[in-house]
């Protein structure tokens, strides 16, 4: 997956601040149901969740986000972005083609926080004879079709 770097200005949005994203994250990324993001504000880490009002993407950043790293709205700031966590795309070539061969449970995985990804691939992972490797793989494959975060 592609880092995306791009200049932005600190906005209010209500009683939210906000950095508005000027990409689709869809057509970069890929289309899923969340687009959950890691990278660096002004060289400040950030984490999060990109959302939509329908015009363009952002993401919100809170107040004590803002004092930790004196940034207030108003300020211009240089952004760099990524998914977080595993994507499809780069993992393992059997849990691949087994989420590549279930397009329903390959869009629900992408949707997921990295936290639920993280421990099916590590459950995956775990495994120590190929069988129960393939065996796990496909209780996660079914586990994502029926939209369970877990098995």
């Amino acid at each position: 997956m592609t880092v995306q770097r791009f200049k932005s200005t600190i906005t209010k949005s209500g009683s939210r601040t906000i950095i508005p994203v000027p990409f689709d994250p869809d057509e970069v990324w890929g289309a899923k149901a969340q687009h959950y993001i890691t990278g660096s504000v002004n060289g400040c880490r950030i984490r999060g969740k990109l959302e939509s009002d329908g015009s363009e993407y952002f993401f919100s950043i809170g107040p004590a986000w803002r004092r930790d790293n004196g940034l207030e709205a108003g300020t211009k700031v240089s952004v760099e972005l990524q998914p977080e966590g595993p994507q499809s795309a780069n993992l393992s070539a059997d849990i691949t083609a087994a989420l590549d061969a279930a397009p329903e449970a390959q869009a629900y995985f992408d949707s997921l926080a990295s936290f639920y990804r993280n421990n099916f691939i590590r459950w995956i992972e775990s495994a120590k004879r190929p069988e129960t490797r393939k065996a796990r793989i496909d209780r996660m494959v079914e586990a994502l079709k029926n939209r369970q975060r877990s098995i």
